[in-house]
């Protein structure tokens, strides 16, 4: 069994409580014994993957496999092309350059459903949506890539796994995966 699952803001990516205010993913319905194939961070959003079956987080997680994600970021301020290209290029963290990736301004500006609690609001500040696709998923590498260039990220969605698009799946809801939406997640 695979499933897609639209992970809302502040809620862990494991069963169990952390001692932190966020909620495990125990409250959310999923059929006994599947666990999240890797992870997202507490204050990302967006699609996480559960499965019953132990072999695939090897087939999806493993870097020789190189299975894209991709991710949308509101950012501060517009970045400007040549930003927008150094993050393709790949930055520099922590002493470790990351993977050149494919990143780009959204066109148009998506409309998501709102943040509970909302993003941070400085009037004189605007927000921008940019695109990354990553085939590495360091800790918390794509805040770190934006803040890197000097646009802080505000809000992070995963949207993509593979081919397989997180779509209209409604926040905090998820759905078992057809052998057509398994294939566009692990290709041929």
């Amino acid at each position: 069994m695979l499933i897609a699952f639209n992970k809302p803001y502040g809620v862990l990516s494991q069963f169990t409580p952390d001692g932190s205010a966020n909620r495990p993913l125990a409250g959310f319905g999923f059929p006994k014994d599947v666990y999240p194939l890797g992870r997202l961070d507490a204050d990302s959003e967006g699609l996480l993957l559960l499965s019953d079956e132990r072999e695939l987080n090897r087939r999806l997680l493993h870097p020789v496999r190189a299975h894209p994600r991709e991710y949308w970021a509101e950012v501060e301020r517009i970045p400007t092309p040549a930003a927008l290209e150094n993050l393709s290029r790949g930055v520099v963290l922590q002493g470790q350059a990351t993977l050149p990736c494919r990143c780009w301004s959204l066109d148009p500006q998506p409309t998501l459903p709102p943040r509970v609690p909302p993003i941070r609001f400085r009037k004189n500040v605007p927000t921008f949506w940019i695109a990354l696709e990553l085939v590495e998923g360091k800790n918390r590498q794509v805040r770190r890539m934006t803040g890197a260039i000097g646009h802080p990220t505000l809000r992070l969605v995963r949207v993509r796994i593979g081919n397989f698009m997180l779509g209209e799946l409604p926040p905090g809801k998820w759905s078992e995966l057809d052998a057509r939406q398994r294939q566009q997640v692990f290709g041929g």
